[in-house]
């Protein structure tokens, strides 16, 4: 998605409005100062700013967004039967909010209609975003829960309950998905997978992937897929127009 939507364009005038005297020094009243903890909550704001213009506009280096790309899967977790015809991946940041509203409203009639059905193939790829402090701890968390063959539970509480996801959250919720916690907090705090991440984000953004949630859809291969690339999260319409294109 190239354009930034209605909604967030409103609320972006609206906060800019409060911010701007703090850019351009304006005396303010007594009545009008705002308490440390509003400016925090301003500046906070502000970022989220900077991570809409970020996941909307084009590239830095000013290329088009990529419409097709192929991508390696590896050993990327899945959901879906290993014969299905159709494979999507998804490039994923567990602190993104557009990424939580995918999950928690399109996933579940693309897992329904076509993953459960044995039509799509699934993947989740690590794409954490330098915007997002503790999105790399949470997609690390993921992987040390993968050791143990607990992803997907994980996956979802960490998407799910995605603020504040500091050490003692991430074992919170790495209790609740029934992991043994020893191992994991011995896999968490080595950093085991923090290069191997780092290096799928570097390759992914090669390949022009910049934003969160980015989807990969295509046939799929031994190996992996070369399709059409849908960025942000779209209603299921979207997903059901190019999976039933693609089973034809």
């Amino acid at each position: 998605m190239n354009l930034i939507r209605k909604g967030d364009q409103m609320w972006i005038r609206r906060t800019l409005i409060i911010a701007a005297p703090l850019f351009l020094g304006m005396r303010m009243s007594a009545a009008d100062a705002i308490s440390s903890n509003q400016a925090d909550e301003i500046l906070a704001e502000l970022r989220k700013i900077r991570a809409i213009l970020e996941s909307n506009g084009p590239n830095r280096d000013g290329s088009a967004q990529p419409t097709r790309v192929a991508i390696e899967v590896n050993d990327a977790p899945y959901l879906g039967s290993d014969r299905a015809p159709v494979v999507i991946v998804e490039f994923m940041d567990y602190q993104c909010p557009y990424c939580k509203q995918f999950q928690a409203q399109t996933f579940r009639d693309v897992k329904r209609e076509y993953i459960d059905t044995g039509k799509v193939r699934f993947y989740v790829m690590d794409f954490p975003l330098d915007i997002h402090a503790q999105a790399l701890l949470a997609a690390q968390a993921g992987r040390c829960a993968a050791e143990q063959g607990k992803f997907w539970p994980m996956h979802d509480r960490l998407q799910s309950e995605n603020e504040a996801l500091n050490g003692d959250k991430i074992a919170a919720l790495a209790e609740l998905s029934g992991l043994d916690l020893r191992n994991f907090q011995n896999c968490l705090q080595t950093e085991k997978y923090k290069d191997a991440i780092q290096r799928g984000i570097s390759e992914a953004a090669n390949k022009g992937i910049r934003a969160t949630p980015t989807f990969v859809i295509a046939k799929g291969t031994e190996t992996g897929i070369e399709g059409d690339v849908v960025v942000g999260a779209v209603p299921f319409g979207v997903f059901q127009k190019k999976i039933e294109a693609l089973l034809q």
